[in-house]
């Protein structure tokens, strides 16, 4: 809980710390990495770092964080929490990392704020800090245990089985534990972190989506090349992964996290919607195959929009499992139809005529300015906000409370 003290003074400084968070992540992220340059090797992204978007996902999860403690300050947002929980599990955070961000952090409040930063706003700030790094080390903790692995702890070797083209800029790789003991447990939807060694000899990961059944002893991930474009550079490990690993190659892959997962609910003929665009997919394909695997009676509502059938990664596998299933059904937009997909329609997705099953879990993934639009979709279609559940690859730049 926020004391009152604490939430008077700020309530009166986030306007202006607010306002000044891109400065401070900025100079946060410059000044720790100078003095601790071993963060860079295998914990933080940098195409993350270049294009700004770790900086932007930092400061909108303390201006969250702040605001609703603000508008409740004896709750936690929750949903926020299990995110970055999830997502720290992932790159493997420890307890004491708190501590060296937090230092790094403040420093930069009160370089950049100067005056304004008194003694007691400090104070109140810090409480801010270890109110959500308390809440996130208690939930990083239950996750490495429920994984079974040490806090941080979360490598293993996998051997590439098999390497497959999707797509002209889409590859899956099929694993299994190297190590020959059972793979771990994991649910439809979740992802993996992928590190590997770049030429410089600097470790750079990347997460990944479980894009089949997660139920065997085998894993698979799809990787789209990451192109270079004006405001981020070329993804490191997604192209590293295209040029060069192949059937027989070793990958290092974290245990399996996130918290946009296909639940077994009491009512099994609950429905489910899977909404996706581009690589959004791959999560869809792995609730899919799961889905299957279970004998699934549920209604299965499948929406997806590309660029062109033949950019439409994993689109055959897909069209089988929803054949597989008795109750599914598959809805796909294209900017450029092609004969493949005659039923196709044709342009961004559109929910005007679809009839979505009242009920349903909604599960949304692909770009962001897709899930905005195509939210804001389901909202006015009569969705309630609870159902729908979404994924974002690499920092969440779509926090809730932020989109429409």
């Amino acid at each position: 809980m926020l004391s009152a003290e604490s939430a008077a003074l700020v309530e009166a400084t986030l306007p202006a710390v607010a306002g000044a968070l891109d400065e401070i992540t900025t100079r946060f992220y410059a000044t720790m990495f100078h003095d601790r340059p071993e963060l860079l090797d295998g914990m933080f992204n940098r195409g993350n770092q270049a294009s700004g978007a770790q900086r932007r996902a930092l400061a909108g999860s303390i201006a969250g964080f702040a605001s609703a403690l603000l508008a409740n300050p004896e709750a936690r947002p929750d949903e926020l929490l299990s995110r970055i929980a999830h997502k720290h599990a992932a790159v493997g955070v420890t307890d004491d990392q708190y501590t060296i961000v937090h230092k790094y952090l403040f420093g930069a409040i009160a370089e950049v704020l100067g005056e304004a930063v008194t003694p007691e706003v400090a104070a109140a700030w810090d409480e801010v800090y270890w109110l959500m790094a308390g809440a996130l080390i208690s939930r990083e903790a239950l996750l490495y245990q429920d994984a079974g692995v040490q806090p941080g702890g979360i490598w293993r070797p996998w051997t590439v089985v098999e390497r497959r083209t999707e797509t002209p800029d889409v590859v899956s790789f099929l694993l299994r534990p190297a190590d020959g003991e059972p793979a771990p447990r994991a649910r439809a939807g979740q992802y993996v972190s992928v590190r590997v060694r770049m030429a410089d000899g600097v470790h750079q990961l990347r997460q990944y989506s479980l894009s089949s059944d997660p139920g065997g002893e085998l894993r698979r991930i799809t990787v789209k090349r990451v192109t270079q474009e004006a405001d981020a550079p070329a993804g490191e490990v997604s192209t590293l992964l295209h040029d060069e690993v192949r059937a027989g190659d070793e990958l290092l892959l974290s245990a399996p996290f996130g918290d946009v997962f296909l639940d077994e609910p009491a009512d099994a003929s609950a429905p489910v919607v899977l909404v996706s665009a581009g690589i959004g997919v791959t999560p869809m394909t792995g609730i899919l195959a799961h889905l299957a695997a279970l004998g699934s009676t549920r209604p299965v509502l499948v929406l997806h929009a590309d660029r062109s059938p033949a950019d439409h990664a994993l689109r055959a596998e897909t069209n089988d499992l929803v054949g597989r299933l008795p109750d599914a059904r598959a809805v796909y937009w294209y900017e450029r139809p092609g004969a493949e997909e005659p039923d196709a329609r044709t342009g961004l997705m559109d929910l005007s005529g679809i009839e979505l099953p009242d009920g349903a879990t909604v599960f949304l993934c692909g770009p962001l300015p897709f899930m905005r639009e195509v939210r804001a979709q389901l909202l006015g279609a009569g969705v309630p906000p609870r159902g729908i559940r979404y994924e974002v690859f690499g920092p969440d730049l779509w926090l809730p409370g932020t989109a429409a």
